[in-house]
């Protein structure tokens, strides 16, 4: 699958005038900070999704600029392909769920989140209302097709724990990677999957049009504290030890811009977001565009630290679904740092 590539170009969301007001500040803070700390690449799985959207408004608002920093983002069908792409090279940072460092360390792979965007995973499982239109509970779905962003991705993750909760035996489901944006609606609308695990403003969308039947949310900080039983990390900025160790400015510029980006989410009106925002992820209707911002709010993370709590609780939640990872080491110090986030706290206040 060949991955788009977004410029800054590719940002520009607001107008002209705009654009103007927000980046010539930046980048005249940029010059006087110091010289440019040159380009990094940024692999996403979904980039219009609510999921990313921090990473997102670093970008567009300019932030990454004010820390001198030329920030590249290419954008994936979903969160292991973008993951992928850093383990071949083609990228130097993922956003994407926390869990896959966790997956990387047990497979003798060294990466660390850097600036934790979600404390929640922001998704939600519904069935076509069309293919399954007298569902009652989550066995109807034994023998059926559950579409995912991909296999391996967050999306499997949170609808096989779901399922496994229910007492369903993944051995009776078929999952089917069916990207994001588009191509995962039109395989829901289709009749390709039964069922899509996905994130906003996507399942939102397919829920106001009546495609689809919510019923399994992991939407907000309660959804997720029932479910996992403690603060489950999502999204988050993560790298390969060796770019921490050898771009350090770099890496403290990317959480720099993230945080920069959480305080402005903090206080953002409605009105500050969906000019901020490309147009294309509004999908045609700004009103669904925040609903479904209106839902996922309060699971953006205020600070970007990573709670202390926070990759036990994943660590446990992987070891539902793969009973075989509890007997596995994992040495969760060494899975994400705090101490990047901390600077850019006191460096903006937050």
């Amino acid at each position: 699958m060949t991955p788009r590539l977004l410029t800054r170009r590719a940002f520009g969301s607001v107008s002209a005038l705009s654009a103007a007001a927000v980046f010539a500040p930046a980048l005249v803070r940029a010059q006087t900070d110091g010289a440019m700390l040159g380009r990094v690449t940024v692999a996403v799985g979904g980039q219009g999704v609510l999921y990313h959207l921090p990473l997102a408004l670093a970008d567009a608002l300019g932030y990454f600029r004010t820390e001198g920093l030329e920030v590249v983002v290419r954008d994936f069908s979903a969160g292991a392909l973008a993951m992928q792409a850093v383990q071949d090279g083609a990228a130097d940072v993922c956003s994407g769920a926390f869990e896959h460092v966790l997956r990387a360390q047990m497979r003798g792979q060294a990466y660390r989140s850097l600036v934790l965007q979600g404390r929640a995973p922001q998704l939600a499982l519904g069935v076509s209302l069309r293919s399954l239109p007298a569902y009652k509970d989550l066995g109807d779905l034994s023998g059926r097709k559950i579409g995912v962003s991909s296999v391996g991705s967050s999306t499997h993750l949170a609808a096989s724990l779901m399922l496994v909760r229910a007492g369903v035996s993944l051995r009776d489901i078929t999952f089917v990677g069916v990207g994001s944006g588009t191509s995962a609606m039109n395989a829901l609308r289709s009749g390709q999957v039964h069922a899509l695990c996905h994130a906003d403003p996507i399942m939102t969308l397919l829920e106001q049009k009546a495609d689809t039947r919510v019923v399994g949310d992991l939407r907000s900080l309660k959804a997720a504290q029932d479910m996992f039983g403690g603060p489950m990390p999502a999204g988050s900025l993560y790298a390969p030890q060796a770019f921490f160790q050898k771009q350090p400015g770099q890496a403290q510029a990317l959480v720099n811009g993230i945080v920069h980006a959480l305080k402005w989410l903090q206080t953002a009106a409605p009105a500050d977001l969906v000019k901020a925002v490309p147009p294309a992820y509004l999908m045609g209707d700004r009103g669904l565009y925040l609903a479904a911002f209106g839902r996922v709010r309060e699971t953006f993370s205020p600070n970007g630290l990573m709670p202390d709590d926070g990759p036990a609780t994943a660590l446990r939640v992987l070891s539902r679904v793969q009973p075989e990872l509890a007997e596995t080491k994992v040495e969760l110090a060494r899975t994400y740092t705090n101490d990047l986030v901390r600077k850019a706290r006191q460096k903006y206040s937050v």
